[in-house]
């Protein structure tokens, strides 16, 4: 957290809370069985401390981003007195672990790996095209607009020549993966190649300069690779936008189906495929989760990223491609660095942290970094311009511009994102 004087502290923390609505967050997939990961093993248990033969290393060289720690091989971690060690049950060839509100990496292993994403990607999917259209709106599904979709992939379904509101889409991206919405959501944003290209250009932006994006929807294609670094930006930027919070904590929902007697519409339940959210194939729900995305493909394997909160703290955790061998391992060993996070906390020196976009970088500081703990303000007129652009990458700093002048000369010297983010009403009330 920023080395912030007393009364600024509580001054940026009522506005905060003035200004920002309650955290809540987000899940779903790619393949039939993008939300079960790891089912076809169930029953067999990884054995503890035992180190996965991975066929191929990382990468002797990877991104810098963030820190000169988190370009480094295999597992960084530095624990301080009292701190406890990580858990010896995790296989997953690259993960992180990171506070949400500081943006500090509490621990890492290969955190810069260029891996396939699996459905992870949809959170910057959700993060780039939600903010585009009111959830209100009405949009009818054209037959062209669900062609294109790879085999096999998860749908809602939707309905060819059928109306859906913006919302029943959206629930149908963050609650069932569906491929389908997320083609649909493309077609209204001009097509999956310009959606592609909004992708990409704001992944530079949040410099998440890992990723590659071919396809919107994080189904296996050529080059389409991302990193657990990566994905925690993603869900870190996603989860100050109140729709993506409110999608991704949503744990089932009513859906309109095909059309009955009289043209009326049937309607179908749809749950949460975030076994950590909602429970289900032998988990129980993780204590304070609310949210974001879990995933799984043939070649990325299963794929995770969690935001949960406990005594006040929240933290974002990745896990990409774990062994298989332990049934439901991406949820399992996800909660097992939550747990650790939790009790490591303020123990531990970081490693790293998340850096902010690019466009909220004052002006003038190097890219690739978060300025220190002392910071810098963020220009007023900037604040200004991007407030009127509504929810973008500047997250709690362009709401924060909303207050203008006055909180403005409350934040000087204090760099956006160090403030401390809302925590989430839902987390609470499942403590």
């Amino acid at each position: 957290m920023s080395a912030v004087k007393k009364p600024a502290r509580i001054a940026l923390a009522v506005a905060v809370a003035a200004l920002l609505p309650a955290l809540a967050a987000a899940p779903a997939s790619a393949l039939p069985n993008d939300d079960k990961p790891g089912t076809q093993d169930q029953g067999r248990s990884a054995t503890p401390g035992k180190a996965r033969k991975d066929p191929d290393p990382p990468p002797a060289g990877m991104s810098k981003v963030g820190g000169e720690l988190l370009g480094r091989p295999d597992t960084q971690v530095k624990l301080g007195p009292g701190a406890p060690v990580l858990p010896m049950q995790l296989t997953g060839r690259s993960w992180i672990v990171a506070d949400a509100e500081s943006g500090q990496v509490l621990a890492s292993h290969n955190a810069h790996w260029r891996l396939p994403p699996a459905s992870t990607m949809k959170m910057l999917f959700a993060d780039t095209v939600l903010p585009k259209f009111p959830k209100s709106e009405v949009h009818t599904v054209a037959p062209a607009e669900l062609e294109g979709m790879g085999e096999g992939s998860s749908i809602v379904p939707l309905h060819e020549n059928l109306s859906y509101t913006v919302h029943d889409l959206w629930l149908g991206v963050f609650l069932r993966s569906g491929n389908d919405a997320v083609h649909v959501l493309s077609a209204m944003n001009g097509g999956v190649p310009k959606t592609v290209q909004d992708m990409q250009a704001h992944a530079e932006d949040l410099q998440a300069l890992d990723t590659h994006v071919v396809s919107p929807d994080g189904y296996d294609a050529p080059g389409q690779v991302s990193s657990a670094y990566d994905l925690t930006l993603f869900a870190r930027s996603g989860l100050q936008k109140k729709d993506f919070r409110e999608y991704c904590s949503t744990a089932s929902a009513k859906f309109p189906g095909a059309a009955g007697k009289n043209n009326e519409r049937d309607y179908f339940e749809i749950q949460n495929t975030n076994r950590l959210l909602t429970g289900d194939n032998g988990l129980t729900p993780y204590k304070g989760i609310a949210g974001v995305k879990n995933g799984n493909t043939t070649n990325a394997g299963a794929t995770f990223t969690g935001v949960a909160e406990r005594d006040g703290r929240v933290l974002l955790v990745t896990v990409m491609n774990p062994d298989p061998s332990e049934g439901q391992a991406v949820y399992k060993e996800a909660a097992r660095l939550l747990d650790w996070g939790f009790a490591a906390a303020g123990k531990v020196t970081p490693v790293g942290e998340l850096v902010p976009p690019k466009s909220a970088v004052p002006s003038g500081a190097p890219q690739g970094s978060q300025p220190s703990a002392s910071g810098a303000a963020q220009d007023p007129a900037k604040a200004a311009v991007t407030t009127h652009k509504g929810p973008g990458p500047g997250g709690v700093g362009t709401a924060l511009g909303i207050a203008a002048g006055a909180l403005l000369v409350v934040a000087a010297g204090v760099f956006l994102l160090n403030r401390r983010w809302p925590l989430p009403e839902l987390v609470r009330r499942k403590k």
